[in-house]
């Protein structure tokens, strides 16, 4: 496989997000998990558990929180951490801008996962794209200049001219 396609199977992250997701697994299985389990115990000692709040929620939070687990586990698992090797071809870990036909206006956007982002404040508000998605996946491989066309969700046609395209 090149760099330039899209394994569905695979979450590119940089080595800090990778980072940032794994001590996030060890915070939530460790001090949070604790937490949980004392609040659970002591909702269960006040009584009827079918009409404890307490209880109750702390039972949701438990759910959400093993949810999440999994989901970063199974995310840590198909991670793959790779430096870009070609700063002028769009592929995951890129930031890219376009224009849509018909359209003057530019659109910047990450192609890669939502993970990526991580804590960095300047780029909270950046729209990501999966290099899956229908836009993500005719991009990739294409150059500053070059067209893609794909169909969006909705069944409509859109074309797309790379403005940019630069390592994120």
């Amino acid at each position: 496989m090149t760099h330039t396609e899209a394994n569905p199977d695979e979450v590119w992250l940089t080595k800090d997000a990778y980072d940032k997701l794994q001590a996030e697994v060890a915070h939530l299985k460790g001090p949070i998990r604790t937490e949980l389990s004392r609040r659970i115990a002591e909702a269960r000692d006040e009584g009827d558990l079918r009409e404890n709040g307490g209880y109750q929620a702390a039972k949701e939070e438990q759910g959400k929180v093993e949810a999440r687990i999994r989901q970063l586990e199974i995310m840590l698992e198909k991670a793959q951490m790779r430096e870009v090797h070609d700063a002028g071809v769009v592929q995951p870990g890129t930031r890219v801008t376009v224009t849509f036909e018909g359209d003057d206006e530019t659109v910047t956007f990450l192609l890669g996962s939502r993970e990526m982002i991580g804590m960095d404040p300047a780029a909270a508000d950046l729209t990501v794209y999966s290099p899956q998605s229908p836009m993500g996946a005719a991009l990739m491989g294409k150059t500053k200049g070059t067209k893609a066309e794909y169909e969006a969700p909705n069944g409509k046609k859109l074309s797309v001219k790379v403005v940019d395209v630069k390592p994120f």
